[in-house]
């Protein structure tokens, strides 16, 4: 089985690999929602950090408890846990995002309560200048009350440890995604999708060492023949591979992406310092921002102007989820930005189920007429 096929298998039988790997370690799994979670504290810590998913199945035991007019992502995560899937977590961590995931994490607390969960603020600009003091702040609020919990504390060395172990892993991930600017790129864009989301559910030694698997394996392809259109992924949420590899199959390579369950995640390395919080408070508020931490100067355009030229994308889809005021509000900026470059760009509402059918017939549209343009 080669590393990719690894990394599928964990994100398809996700649980699984969660309580096997609890079986085998004797320790703890915590759960995250977003991927603003200083998830290098629950590493530290020795606990297995896990980024609580949906099945992307239809299921309606949400309704009591939160509003069908809830995001895609907010409903189907919280079914998960009234489902009793994630019944092996211990702990939960909620950093805030908007007040629909906001809602998600107080009825899992209500109704399906972990043995420990805390709330953390995350500064919603993170260009104020005040952003970084309190981003410290609060991960150190996190910090002390999570070590009353553990009835431990979390050390420097264990924090170093962690660090070393978290750069080698975005520096691992960083190199496979460099052979995607290829004219004929060894993954396709499902693959590396695997990969990003495998790493957000795995033990991190365990990924990275997949991951150097993955590398010595991609030096043996010979690339694909022929990648089609280059697309670049944008928008909020989106962990479905299955759609990624449904775009694919319909003429095109996606070979760079700009969600947090692509490069957003590991985009940013951890630079060392004396105040190990300060060094991975400084990671997020550096790393490439969501929506949601960019509303009012939309800085991450520059870097998805760059991706866009360093990976020679052709073409843009941008993935919503229904009901995300947030990032249907970034949808002008989005076009004006990928006009002035001559980019296209093609909207997809997403909602916990992918209607394929409909998908299909739009992007082969979109590619269709990309491809007419590009002779």
């Amino acid at each position: 089985m080669s590393a990719f096929d690894k990394f599928e298998e964990v994100r398809l039988d996700r649980h699984k690999y969660a309580k096997e790997w609890k079986e085998r370690t004797g320790r703890r799994v915590f759960g995250y929602f977003c991927t603003y979670a200083p998830e290098e504290l629950i590493h530290a810590a020795g606990i297995l950090p896990v980024r609580v998913l949906g099945s992307h199945e239809p299921v309606d035991v949400t309704e009591p408890y939160i509003p069908s007019q809830w995001c895609p992502y907010c409903r189907d995560t919280l079914a998960q846990g009234l489902l009793g899937r994630y019944d092996y977590i211990e702990g939960l961590v909620y950093t805030f995002a908007c007040a629909h995931i906001w809602n998600t994490y107080l009825s899992w607390t209500r109704h399906i309560p972990p043995s420990y969960y805390h709330h953390m603020y995350i500064p919603e600009h993170f260009y104020n200048p005040h952003a970084r003091a309190a981003l410290i702040d609060e991960i150190n609020d996190f910090k002390q009350d999570f070590e009353k919990w553990l009835g431990r504390p979390i050390t420097d060395a264990d924090l170093d440890r962690t660090i070393d172990v978290y750069n080698t892993n975005i520096q691992l991930q960083h190199q496979i995604y460099e052979t995607r600017k290829l004219p004929n790129p060894p993954i396709t864009g499902a693959e590396a999708h695997s990969m990003v989301i495998a790493g957000q559910l795995m033990d991190k030694e365990e990924h990275t060492q997949l991951l150097r698997e993955a590398l010595a394996e991609i030096k043996r392809r010979q690339g694909i023949q022929d990648p089609g259109i280059r697309l670049i992924i944008l928008g909020s949420e989106n962990d479905d591979v299955g759609l990624t590899s449904f775009i694919e199959s319909l003429g095109a390579t996606v070979v760079i992406d700009e969600t947090c369950g692509g490069s957003r995640y590991f985009w940013q390395p951890i630079t060392p310092q004396e105040d190990r919080v300060a060094a991975i408070a400084d990671r997020y508020i550096s790393r490439p921002p969501c929506a949601h931490k960019d509303l009012v100067d939309r800085k991450r355009l520059d870097f998805i102007r760059q991706r866009v030229e360093e990976y020679k994308a052709q073409g843009a889809i941008f993935i919503l989820q229904k009901f995300c005021d947030i990032y249907e509000f970034d949808i002008p900026a989005m076009q004006k930005m990928l006009n002035e470059m001559g980019i296209p760009l093609l909207t997809l509402e997403m909602d916990v189920t992918t209607p394929y059918g409909q998908f299909g017939t739009r992007v082969e549209a979109f590619l269709e007429t990309l491809q007419l343009e590009l002779v």
